[in-house]
């Protein structure tokens, strides 16, 4: 790949948009993907598939000329669309004596941590027994998937369910191009590329370009490549796990983080906001310290003990995220006291920290 590293590609991730599996311009693309997908299950790679496309056959089937923009009209798309999907996928497969295996998972099944790690066991099981896992966002019950989530996103997250070791977006460009409309080969620095492009939608899906990019920066995180390519080229996956240089690849850079700060700082949702005073700031960033009472100046949101929260320094900006150990109302109390002092102002101790390193990312 030039100055690219192939990919190892023992366990790959593949992402397919709607836009790209079901649009304009060539007709469905399943077949051709099964193809290639058999073709790399054949070198002896466990592959998964995050597939959309359930509310764009829902949409078509229900007689839908155009993506509604209703809640209740959206679900119903994807209850009708589901099977579709899943069908597709089934006689795509079948000439390849390959079984498909559905995965539809909601936001709060990869947060609750017994329920990511279970999922986890289930993928690979169905690994072991020779099946290729299609996942999807639940869209009929999750409407906050349907309002704001993209499978980009979610393609980051299972990556990191998965153990993956590449994770390729298949989109419906060649990969990142730059202003010049040139192909950008490699992304060492996420932010840069993100300069390139802004936010994008199409009539048959979310997400665009500016998502793959923040996708590709949360599985990076993980130590994770990521390769977007194009879902026309009918060679896009040999090519890239071959070492072409074929797409755009970012990158892992810096050190990689363990599964479980990776699920702490791009998994969980913060529940709410710690502002900290210029020494706590300055400590967590140096050194990912616990974050003791006598740093917080500030608190907003309502989050319990166990959930996400957001520490961010005096001007405001966020520098780390991790799980609180005390509640909202509790920490407002304790918010500039001394660790001395804890049992007296809440009339228990429930530790010393804030937050804990242990259960702290800095960003």
């Amino acid at each position: 790949m030039n100055e690219r590293t192939a990919p190892d590609g023992r366990r790959v991730v593949v992402k397919v948009g709607s836009k790209s599996l079901v649009g304009d311009g060539g007709g469905p693309r399943f077949e051709a993907l099964a193809k290639q997908i058999a073709a790399l299950r054949a070198e002896r790679r466990a592959v998964l598939v995050v597939s959309s496309g359930a509310i764009a056959l829902g949409r078509s089937a229900l007689g839908f000329e155009k993506r509604p923009t209703e809640i209740a009209q959206l679900q119903a798309c994807a209850a009708v669309g589901q099977s579709r999907l899943m069908r597709a996928w089934e006689e795509s497969f079948a000439p390849y004596g390959v079984p498909v295996a559905q995965l539809l998972l909601t936001h709060a099944d990869l947060a609750d941590r017994e329920r990511y790690l279970n999922a986890r066991a289930a993928l690979d099981a169905l690994w072991e027994l020779g099946a290729v896992p299609v996942i999807n966002e639940n869209d009929t019950v999750a409407v906050e998937e349907i309002k704001f989530g993209d499978n980009d996103q979610l393609a980051a997250m299972v990556a990191t369910l998965a153990g993956a070791d590449l994770l390729v977006l298949l989109s419906d460009v060649e990969g990142l191009l730059d202003r010049e409309g040139k192909r950008v080969p490699l992304v060492s620095d996420v932010s840069e590329a993100l300069a390139l492009v802004g936010a994008s939608s199409s009539d048959l899906g979310t997400g665009g370009m500016a998502s793959k990019l923040e996708a590709a920066r949360r599985a990076a995180k993980r130590g994770v490549p990521v390769v977007i390519a194009d879902a026309r080229d009918g060679r896009a996956l040999e090519r890239v796990v071959s070492g072409d240089d074929v797409g755009t690849l970012i990158a892992p850079l810096g050190a990689k983080l363990a599964s479980r700060k990776h699920w702490i700082a791009f998994t969980l949702r913060p529940r709410g906001t710690l502002l900290l005073d210029e020494g706590a700031a300055k400590a967590i960033r140096s050194g990912g310290r616990s974050l003791l009472p006598a740093g917080v100046i500030g608190v907003r949101g309502d989050f319990s003990p166990g959930d996400a929260v957001t520490l961010c320094d005096p001007a405001g900006a966020e520098i780390a995220r991790g799980l609180a150990r005390y509640g909202t109302r509790d920490v407002a109390k304790l918010a500039g006291a001394n660790t001395r002092d804890i049992a007296s102002i809440l009339g228990f101790h429930g530790g010393d920290e804030i937050v804990h390193r242990d259960d702290l990312v800095v960003l």
